[in-house]
């Protein structure tokens, strides 16, 4: 085990790691200024104060949707400056990363670029928090050294997240929530480990139990897919949640996450 001081990274005065629970979520995916602006300012009435929304996808089949690109970022951008909350999107690529530290808050580095160590290269010479997700067959120390290239390269901020991996079953989930990912990793590295229960079980049904989990095992958040019209959004709707299960879900989390002395960021 090697010994370290967790690390707290703060953005725009929000705290993720330490002794803190934080929860992201939002759509899938950007689809127009109208609903993500719903969707956010519902967040902010709970409490929440990171936001998600995809503005370039990084989708298996070609045929799918694959975001609304710069015109997304602009809306994102302008949502998060209205409502004073913190932006997320994922990156997809080297050629986009100054374009979008312009527009967001946090970048995420999806599953499958968490080997585009040219990606990861360029991600370390900004100055904005990354959430690095762990390749679908990753083992923890790729996934570590897939950080380093980020630290390497001059950026610290990086915050893990495990997202499921793949595994023998992929009828009833999406892919398999490996729990033990965040203590391995708590003890192997000081940055932040985060769950995100919605690419991990793949079903609406399964995001509460999988959230909860995370908070019980000591994880430092969750970032959700949550939508007003779960069943009408273009991207991942069988695993995006309505508010009414948001907010049972969040309900439980400040018991949750006590049971390793984490608090929920109150705000006035």
């Amino acid at each position: 085990m090697i010994e370290n001081e967790r690390a707290v990274i703060n953005v725009k005065g929000h705290l993720i790691g330490g002794d803190w629970f934080t929860t992201i979520a939002g759509p899938c995916t950007i689809e127009n200024y109208k609903d993500l602006f719903q969707v956010a300012s519902y967040l902010k009435k709970l409490g929440i104060r990171m936001f998600r929304g995809g503005a370039y996808k990084m989708r298996t089949s070609p045929h799918s949707f694959q975001g609304l690109g710069e015109e997304g970022l602009q809306i994102i951008h302008r949502v998060a400056e209205e409502l004073e909350m913190v932006s997320v999107s994922e990156v997809v690529s080297v050629e986009d990363v100054e374009l979008m530290a312009e527009h967001i808050d946090i970048l995420q580095v999806g599953t499958r670029n968490m080997h585009n160590y040219r990606l990861l290269k360029k991600l370390g010479s900004i100055d904005k928090p990354v959430i690095l997700k762990r390749g679908m067959c990753s083992t923890y120390d790729e996934w570590l050294l897939a950080a380093e290239h980020i630290k390497a390269a001059g950026n610290d901020r990086i915050i893990l997240c495990e997202r499921g991996i793949r595994t023998f079953d992929n009828n009833h989930t999406r892919n398999t929530l490996d729990i033990s990912a965040v203590s391995t990793c708590q003890q192997l590295c000081p940055y932040p480990v985060i769950i995100d229960p919605s690419h991990s079980g793949g079903r609406r049904s399964l995001v509460r139990s999988l959230s909860w989990a995370a908070a019980a095992a000591g994880a430092d958040g969750i970032i959700l897919e949550t939508h007003f019209q779960p069943d009408t959004t273009i991207c991942d709707s069988q695993q995006t949640i309505d508010f009414d299960e948001l907010n049972t879900i969040i309900s439980k989390l400040p018991q949750l996450a006590a049971l390793w002395n984490k608090k929920i960021q109150r705000y006035e």
